[in-house]
């Protein structure tokens, strides 16, 4: 048994881990509500603007109109993916999902045997782990705040994508981040940004089918009646847009602003999950450090009992010895 002295220090290493996971929890819980209330502010407008350019996108193609950030390639031979990571870790297996994800969308599209190139642009320093373990290209590396604030912070990003998109650089550009639901669910996502496709229900590369927050599976139409459709019925009475001062011009401005919405959005979904994760995995090691220090002070007290009880034996066996 290990004697007193060495448990001691143990118990002193093991409260001040307490401490420090406690104090870290705190921190992540008051970083997770302010991301929380900025991911519920602006939810709803980066749906309802993807569902705008969506409808908008529907309209131009009855009109025989194109664009090029909503014409498929015949032949997807490049891809990018945007990777939305933390910048530390200690948030439990928040990063490590979210970069499976990634490389799992990779792996299912080369099943088919075609060679796809991917290329990878991080935001955030730990989505460096899908270089240094699957060994995937990485392009770029943007800097990425803890608290996202402006749209402003992503157009940089918006910008490369989409011009190398337009270039033919890239065929397909996707999005992964992890998709906030509650403090105890994050969903890590890949979701296809360009070209801009409603069809697109893959698994892994497009947008979850299954996820109606997005503004993709429901498509609300109000009728005469002031009700909501739903499905096949809503395009009956599918509105027609009146474009001005053009087509072209309309959706060259509403495109870019759309990418730029979307990327935001995801940035502020990943921010609010990895500070929920983070809050999670803090209170799990604050919880497991209690755990620790009540069974080292139980081993403590034993040991401090059996050694107490060998002095009193050895005195009591010094004792019959002078006696005798």
């Amino acid at each position: 048994m290990a004697n007193t002295k060495e448990i001691q220090r143990r118990i002193k290493s093991v409260v001040s881990t307490k401490k420090i996971t406690r104090a870290m929890e705190m921190v992540a819980a008051s970083k997770m509500r302010k991301a929380i209330e900025g991911v519920l502010k602006t939810r709803t407008y980066a749906n309802l603007s993807w569902t705008t350019v969506l409808n908008l996108s529907k309209q131009a193609k009855k009109n025989h109109i194109s664009h090029p950030l909503l014409t498929p390639r015949e032949k997807v031979n490049k891809v990018a993916i945007i990777l939305l990571s933390s910048n530390r870790g200690l948030c439990g297996g928040f990063n490590s999902a979210i970069v499976n994800k990634a490389h799992q969308s990779i792996k299912k599209h080369q099943v088919d045997g075609e060679d796809i190139k991917t290329d990878f642009v991080v935001l955030g320093k730990k989505g460096q782990a899908i270089y240094t373990r699957y060994r995937h290209h990485v392009l770029a590396e943007f800097e990425k705040t803890d608290v996202a604030v402006s749209v402003d912070e992503v157009i940089p990003l918006a910008t490369m994508v989409r011009d190398d998109y337009i270039r033919g650089d890239y065929d397909k550009v996707f999005v992964a981040y992890t998709d906030y639901v509650s403090a105890g669910v994050q969903v890590p996502r890949v979701k296809q940004l360009l070209p801009i496709d409603i069809d697109s229900q893959d698994e892994y590369l497009g947008i979850m089918g299954v996820d109606t927050r997005v503004g993709l599976d429901k498509s609300y139409i109000q009728d005469k009646e002031d009700k909501y459709l739903l499905g096949s019925d809503a395009e009956t009475y599918a509105h027609a847009f009146t474009f001005e001062p053009s087509e072209a011009e309309v959706l060259d401005s509403m495109i870019p602003r759309l990418i730029e919405v979307q990327l935001f959005q995801a940035m502020l979904e990943s921010n609010a999950s990895e500070h929920s994760a983070r809050m999670s995995a803090m209170h799990k090691a604050t919880e497991a450090a209690d755990d620790m220090h009540k069974e080292l002070v139980l081993y403590y007290n034993k040991a401090r009992q059996a050694s107490i009880t060998n002095e009193i034996a050895e005195i009591a066996a010094g004792a019959g010895a002078i006696s005798k």
